[in-house]
């Protein structure tokens, strides 16, 4: 990897397009110097922007197209009329071509997994990528794959979202040896679906020495924080993550209707403000914001389609984290030594 961090952005991508990409990109490299940015849009909006941003200006390169990917759009439509001329394509083009380390779009998730697979492909030993997200909890962050990339898992892919899920942890958690868990509907062994338990057997048996199998967690562990790595396939994962996402914003309106019910609780409020406060940053999803596509030949992250400025310049931060300190090649260094070894056939 070059001395910078060179991130691919889809300025064209999510709720509110370049004005938030590029508001989020100026905060991010006030954070990250040593960034460049490559930057896929219209050159007459992304210009207008950059004027005010002069720091950023100088850090990126703008390449034009006027195509954009709908967030309503179907993988296949996208496919069919963004290939090799969307600004969401030539950004995940630009990490095929290794002139960016990293691709970011707050984009059609679905659309941004479908060119990302057909273009980049799967790293050997990996059979389908998986969308990890970093998850608020009782003792700081943890890591829950896959979110939402593909439905169902056998014993192999599951074993393949431990080792990779650990891999970044290790880089974006800063922890050299990750606990990792199994999402089941128990704890108990005889609990679960075959492939759940199959997988279990094979990492109680095999880990690889930088991961701390913990074995099977439940649902109620995800926020306490029990372990570092949460592994489940993608129908549940993405059930999890929207119900967590649905309970947080219930229980911010039950709050704040509650302050406001009588002119005792609104005084109460006054009293409590730094506390409120305290509780608003912990449950802020900006801070969080950002899924990275594992097991692919290239770093890709999907940013939420409506975040602010805030939330995608912390998308921005895990793809400087995920380049910088190369969690690819950990992946792959990981895959190869817990590959198999061949059988060898009598002759």
């Amino acid at each position: 990897m070059s001395q910078k961090v060179r991130i691919a952005l889809d300025a064209m991508g999510g709720d509110h397009g370049a004005s938030v990409v590029l508001a989020g990109a100026d905060i991010s490299l006030a954070r990250h110097p040593d960034t460049s940015f490559l930057l896929f849009g219209d050159e007459t909006v992304i210009g207008r922007l950059l004027a005010d941003r002069p720091a950023l200006r100088e850090a990126s390169t703008v390449v034009h197209t006027d195509v954009s990917i709908k967030m309503d759009e179907k993988p296949s439509q996208a496919l069919r009329h963004g290939r090799w001329r969307s600004s969401m394509w030539l950004a995940i083009d630009a990490v095929k071509k290794g002139d960016a380390d990293v691709a970011v779009s707050a984009g059609n998730t679905g659309a941004l997994m479908a060119m990302s697979k057909f273009h980049l492909r799967t790293i050997p030993g990996v059979s389908r990528p998986a969308i990890a997200c970093l998850w608020p909890t009782l003792r700081g962050e943890s890591i829950v794959l896959d979110v939402g990339a593909s439905i169902g898992a056998d014993e192999q892919h599951l074993v393949q979202l431990a080792i990779m899920g650990a891999a970044m942890a290790s880089v974006v958690l800063d922890i050299d040896r990750p606990s990792v868990g199994l999402l089941n509907v128990g704890v108990e062994e005889v609990k679960g679906l075959d492939e759940i338990r199959q997988a279990h057997q094979v990492l109680r048996a095999t880990a690889p020495g930088r991961m701390d199998y913990h074995g099977f967690v439940e649902g109620d562990d995800i926020g306490k924080g029990t372990v570092d790595v949460v592994v489940t396939e993608g129908f549940s994962g993405n059930i999890a993550l929207k119900t967590a996402e649905g309970t947080a914003k219930q229980f911010a309106a039950y709050l704040k209707s509650a302050m406001g019910r009588t002119l005792a609780a609104r005084i109460g409020y006054l009293f409590a403000r730094k506390a409120f406060s305290t509780l608003k940053e912990k449950m802020d999803p900006r801070k969080v914001n950002g899924g990275v596509f594992l097991g692919l030949n290239g770093v890709v992250i999907k940013s939420h389609g409506g975040t602010d400025a805030e939330g995608f310049a912390a998308a921005v931060d895990l793809g400087w984290d995920m380049a910088r300190y190369d969690v690819l090649a950990r992946i792959r260094r990981t895959l190869d030594a817990t590959a198999p070894a061949p059988v060898e056939v009598a002759s």
